[in-house]
């Protein structure tokens, strides 16, 4: 491991994206703040190993890359919009979505905006956090290609489908949000374990054989295992009918054809703003003054993790990065 400060890592990945993947300056900087704060928030699988994958992702396709430029707007009504990805990654057109949806719901009060045609989005907590920073409540799926199990099967029939909900705090920086993928892992981390050449954990995937396996290789050609058992499957399957009626197809194939659906509102509509984070700051100290189990680590509230570790990162101003990660950025960058 190396440990970096958070200023050179961003540099390192915004070089590695303009050169080796091609995106212009304002695009690369766009996804590399979402990759490195990821990683600020101890979350490694949707950090900067990603901008590897991006960029062999994209080196492996046909023309030129695509940029934030190329994002449709297919319809648009007061309260709605409708994205065409174009094929574009799934950061820009997930951030695009997210600004539209804050957009509208400050104007109407609430908002819906679908997006399609997309590969790769990250973390749902980062578009949440988007909207909280602006006191909008939002709640986020995402759908994409069939590589997780149902329970009870061992073939890919949804995607590893992330769901998130946000709410404000009148703590900008430490808003409550929830962000889950209905997976045991995420496709995110299966690559990052094949790059550095590490096992995944047991029970999360299977082989093409349908045999249990460890070996990110093997998973990647089989599928991986459900969240939650029969409640997390049918979970999956309701968000990747959520994802088509955003405008993928419930089948999405390949690396392509995502669907992601952001539902935001003012609850300045229902209720002041001001009792809404006051009563939510009350329910969070609340929560977090419950008995743990004997020996057992304080209750949090979701998204206290992510704070904590971000803010101790930023204090510090580094992060931790593999060592061969950061070679691999800093080569594709001097390209």
């Amino acid at each position: 491991m190396t440990e970096v400060p958070i200023t050179e890592a961003i540099q390192v990945c915004q070089a590695a994206l303009e050169k080796a993947g091609g995106y212009p300056p304002s695009d690369a900087e766009i996804i590399t703040q979402h990759l490195v704060d990821a990683e600020c928030r101890g979350s490694p699988m949707a950090g900067l190993a990603r901008a590897l994958s991006i960029i062999d992702h994209l080196q492996k396709s046909p023309g030129p890359t695509k940029s934030s430029k190329d994002i449709e707007t297919t319809s648009e009504g007061p309260t709605s919009v409708k994205l065409n990805g174009c094929n574009v990654v799934g950061y820009l057109v997930a951030h695009r979505a997210t600004e539209l949806a804050i957009e509208k719901a400050k104007a109407s009060g609430m908002a819906i905006v679908g997006a399609n045609d997309f590969w790769y989005s990250g973390n749902l907590a980062y578009f949440a956090e988007m909207a909280t920073k602006h006191d909008m409540i939002s709640v986020i799926f995402s759908n994409c290609s069939p590589m997780v199990a149902p329970e009870g099967a061992v073939e890919g029939r949804f995607g590893t489908n992330p769901m998130c909900i946000g709410f404000p705090t009148s703590l900008k920086d430490r808003p409550v949000i929830w962000d889950i993928g209905t997976s045991n892992i995420m496709h995110a981390q299966i690559m990052r374990a094949q790059r550095l050449g590490i096992s995944l954990p047991e029970g999360a995937a299977y082989t093409k054989d349908g045999q249990p396996t460890t070996d990110p290789a093997t998973a990647i050609d089989g599928a991986m295992t459900v969240w939650g058992g029969h409640k997390g499957s049918g979970l999956a399957v309701m968000i990747q009918l959520l994802g088509m009626a955003a405008g993928s197809s419930a089948r999405p194939e390949g690396l392509s054809g995502f669907g992601y659906l952001v539902m935001m509102f003012d609850p300045a509509v229902l209720r002041p703003i001001d009792e809404v984070k006051q009563e939510a700051d009350e329910y969070a100290e609340w929560l977090r003054s419950a008995k743990p189990l004997d020996g057992g680590p304080p209750v949090r509230m979701p998204f206290d993790g992510s704070y904590e570790r971000r803010k101790t990162a930023v204090e510090r101003g580094t992060i931790r990065i593999p060592t061969v990660l950061m070679e691999q950025l800093r080569k594709r960058g001097a390209t």
